[in-house]
């Protein structure tokens, strides 16, 4: 009878080393199973990372931190992850600001006229009649060459503008820059001149924000905030 018990006591412990073993290698299974689909995941990051591509680059870190976080994955790039989304950020704002632009060609006597326009950020009320937006143009015209102006969708530009006067141009928050302007002796006139295109130009392509503070025909003086960032120089060939 003693070495009947001790038999089963010996088969008891086997059985229980046995289902151990086997949780054992269940959960060294499930693990690798998580370290593979991490790794896979990781190299999706990666290859995101390397074209730049930050975006996507994002979304697969982002879904890598929560659906393995104890991974060695996780633990590689998880201290990158917060650059990564604020690339992301960056190129997300930045294509919202070139979308802002609107190029156009146009076929016209002697060769094409281009153009590229921006409306302001907030509409301007310019004569009490409500606020609408402002435009700011570069003009690449075959006749009449290169210009910028603005343009207003009510009321029209001082009369003292007729012959000369100045805007005011701030980028990105800099000190006041003061560029002669002038508008078409006209009795109405909803478009200026802003005289040094060229200078206007390289802010519009190194700042993100322009603001431009003018002058209406009652004398009052206005501020239209025009958010330049995206602007694409290709559209205007030659004047980079």
């Amino acid at each position: 009878m003693k070495f009947l018990l001790l038999a089963i006591a010996c088969l008891a412990v086997s059985a229980c080393g046995d289902r151990e073993a086997e949780r054992a290698a269940a959960a060294a299974a499930q693990a690798a199973a998580v370290e593979q689909q991490a790794a896979e995941l990781a190299k999706k990051y990666d290859s995101a990372v390397a074209s730049s591509d930050w975006d996507m680059a994002r979304i697969h870190g982002v879904a890598l931190l929560d659906q393995y976080p104890q991974s060695e994955a996780a633990a590689r790039i998880g201290p990158g992850l917060d650059d990564v989304k604020g690339k992301a950020e960056a190129a997300r704002e930045q294509r919202r600001m070139e979308a802002l632009w609107d190029y156009s060609q146009v076929g016209t006597d002697g060769g094409t006229q281009r153009s590229a326009a921006l409306l302001s950020k907030e509409p301007v009320d310019v004569d009490g009649s409500g606020a609408k937006p402002v435009q700011l143009v570069f003009r690449d015209h075959p006749t009449w060459k290169r210009s910028s102006y603005l343009v207003l969708h009510a009321s029209d530009f001082a009369r003292a503008c007729y012959s000369r006067c100045q805007v005011s141009v701030v980028a990105d928050g800099a000190a006041p820059r003061r560029m002669s302007a002038n508008r078409p002796d006209t009795d109405e006139a909803t478009a200026m001149f802003i005289d040094d295109e060229k200078a206007l130009w390289r802010l519009a392509r190194k700042t993100k924000v322009l603001e431009i503070e003018f002058t209406v025909k009652d004398g009052g003086t206005h501020k239209a905030v025009f958010e330049t960032g995206g602007l694409d120089g290709s559209q205007m060939p030659g004047w980079d």
